[in-house]
This record gives structure tokens, sequence and C-alpha cells, in this order.
């Protein structure tokens, strides 16, 4: 496997899962729990997960390179959400005891608006050369990050477009027990997806600077191997994520030699969430990086 799987549609849980009546841990306002059962998915066994690449799931929010005029470009997640009539006659059919086969969909009709540079994300069904929504009715997709886009801010924090690179939080080099921010050619994560991390995404999870000096950095997706996994098994991975150092973290990716994605999150074992990066103790306050009481000053030359 040349290169870890990339992130361009919902990816299935490790385990088969079911929906309990009570509030969720992990969203406000969510009346019911997504929790995990003992049984592994098809697609996991289908997918070959005894033999995957575990690594760490890391808290922000989806990112992917790809070129935009004429050059390679960050573009932030996007999905296209049906709009409020549709969205209604959609939670009917979902919560319909009827026994209907599918639902119907109208792709002119029943969205939202995207703007004109929005692309679907790859691997999603089409029908007819139209992009098909998935079983949430939501249709993922992409829009570039422009350079003064106020709206994707933090985005375009992370990247330089002429210079052409890319921030990115990764394993040191010589010490892979160290974390280290590089300045990265955009043009060496072509058609990856990458995680972007910092003060100001998902209520900073990982404690990254602060208000008065914000740190974003995008994470490749994959980046953080997991060296000593738990076994395959429910009772295992939960005594793994309650018990051990290394699983103070939001969840597990496992990478396919096959190329998909399957993951579990420490919400689907009733857990709460921690936030740490697996690899080290890391911290980074105002302009300083600091790993293991090692101390770095980092400009980015914008």
């Amino acid at each position: 496997m040349s290169r870890l799987g990339s992130v361009q549609r919902k990816v299935p849980c490790l385990f088969v899962t079911q929906v309990k009546e009570e509030p969720s841990a992990k969203r406000e306002r969510q009346p019911f729990k997504v929790l995990a059962t003992e049984t592994i998915n098809r697609k996991a066994l289908d997918a070959d997960i005894y033999n995957a690449v575990p690594t760490e799931k890391v808290d922000g929010t989806c990112c992917y390179v790809t070129t935009y005029k004429g050059q390679p470009y960050l573009w932030a997640r996007l999905d296209r959400k049906p709009n409020k009539l549709s969205e209604k006659r959609f939670k009917r059919f979902m919560y319909s005891v009827e026994d209907s086969k599918e639902f119907i969909w109208n792709i002119e009709e029943d969205f939202r608006p995207v703007p004109e540079c929005w692309i679907p994300a790859k691997e999603i069904q089409q029908s007819s050369g139209n992009p098909l929504p998935d079983e949430n009715g939501h249709i993922p997709g992409w829009v570039p990050v422009e350079k003064n886009s106020k709206q994707y801010c933090w985005h375009s924090s992370v990247v330089n477009y002429e210079a052409e690179i890319a921030l990115i939080l990764k394993c040191h080099a010589d010490d892979p027990g160290l974390l280290e921010i590089s300045s990265v050619p955009l043009s060496d994560l072509l058609e990856q997806t990458l995680e972007l991390i910092g003060t100001n995404i998902n209520a900073n999870p990982y404690g990254l600077g602060s208000k008065k000096h914000p740190v974003h950095l995008l994470v490749p997706h994959g980046a953080f191997e997991i060296k000593n996994p738990p076994m395959l098994k429910h009772s295992d991975i939960l005594s793994w994520f309650e018990s051990c150092r290394e699983g103070k973290i939001e969840g597990i990716v496992w990478h396919c030699n096959d190329g998909h994605l399957i993951k579990l999150h420490r919400h689907h074992l009733g857990g709460g969430h921690k936030g740490s990066l697996c690899t080290t103790n890391c911290k980074i306050g105002g302009p300083h990086f600091c790993v293991n009481k090692r101390t770095e000053v980092y400009s980015f030359g914008m």
C-alpha cells in the first residue's frame, strides 16, 4: 500500500451499530446515541480489517488537496444538503414503518444551491452523471479555499499559495516519539485528505494556541500510526480506550490494503472524549511549538 486511504465518503464503523434512545454525549441536543454492538461489520471483514494499519482518528475538520486554477489548492468540506421541504420528506421516509424500497430524490430541485466551484467528493455513487446522496441525505463535496476567504479564514491560514506550501503536523523524521511542524509543498499533498485542527476548530480539543495567538495545522489522514493497537474485540478496545495511555484519543481509523477505511469512535463504545495526540504529549501555546520540553519558534513566512 503506497499511500494510506483518503476520506472521500462516510467511513463505516468497525462494529455493527445500534441506536439507543438517550441523549448523545458527543452532539448537543441529539436525543439518541449510536453505539457499537460486539459484531464486526461485514464491510470491515470484506476489507481485510485484520491486516489493516490502525491510525489515530484526529478531531478536526476534513480537507482535500487537488488542483484549482491550474495549481494545487486546499479545499474545504462542504456537503450539499437538501432544502427544508425535501429534508422533512426524507425524515418522514426514514422514520416510516412502511416497507418502502428506496427514497427517490430529484437532484435538481431537492437540494440547496452550492457555489459554482463546488465539486462532489470522489467515490460517491452517481446516476446519469449526477452525484447521489448518501444514507444521510447529503452529497459530500468540496469547495476551494480562496486566499482571502472570510468563511474559511482558518483554512487559509495554513496555506501559502504564492509559495505553494502548507503547514503540516507530523511525526518527527528522526524521532517518531516527537511531533514537528513542517512546511510541505502542496504538490506533495495532491489527492490527499487531511484534518485541519487548531484554536478555532471543533472547540479546540487539543488546546492548541490561544485567542491572542491562534494556531492551526493540517494533519494528513493516517499520519499517526498506533504501534500497540488492541485486539479487534469490543471488550479489548473498550479497555484500551479507558486504561491505555495510547488510547486517550478520539478514535481509531484502520487503513485497509484495498484503500478502504474503517473507523471506531470512542463514543461508539460509550466513552467520553479525550483530547490528546497519541504520538506524544505536545503543547502549543502562543508563537511557540513545545514538544517534550523542547521549544522552537516557528514562522510560516506568510
